[in-house]
């Protein structure tokens, strides 16, 4: 998909813009790029249209509602015709923020923010509860030197 859309350094530097700042006004962007406002606004609904762009968000903070935990969540299961329901539970639980169904160890790893140690522990019971479910291993953060959704649309082009 990427190369057969063709799209261009403007086109990456447009997604770059919008990447850090969504809510960057499209004149600013024009100024940046070097087009004009008629043209950066054109080239950003394509983009929205072959499906760069998926959405525009708003990063909360966690800690701002105390949700002072992440934690890592390997799940393991004893049967495999199990995954696709791990994956519906997951979704559909507020604090689980990314479910992945993996190799290795495990067939699932799940990223979740809780207000402490004892929602911790209650969501991990709600988990190894779930039919299937042969054991979980948790690791929880306890820092974070780099956390983003960016990606290096500029490397990966080239």
């Amino acid at each position: 998909m990427f190369m057969r859309d063709k799209i261009d350094n403007i086109d990456i530097a447009i997604l770059e813009i919008l990447q850090k700042q969504a809510r960057t006004k499209r004149n600013e962007i024009a100024e940046v790029v070097g087009l004009s406002l008629p043209s950066v606004s054109e080239r950003i609904s394509k983009l929205m249209e072959k499906g760069y762009i998926s959405g525009f968000h708003t990063h909360l903070d966690p800690k701002k509602f105390e949700l002072n935990v992440t934690a890592f969540i390997f799940v393991t299961t004893d049967l495999s015709d199990t995954s696709n329901e791990i994956s519906i539970k997951a979704k559909a639980h507020s604090f689980v923020q990314e479910c992945h169904s993996i190799t290795g160890s495990g067939s699932h790893i799940m990223k979740v923010r809780v207000r402490d140690i004892d929602q911790l522990e209650t969501f991990l019971n709600t988990v190894r509860s779930w039919s299937g479910v042969k054991n979980t291993q948790t690791n929880i953060v306890l820092s974070t030197a780099k956390e983003t959704m960016d990606l290096p649309v500029r490397e990966i082009k080239s």
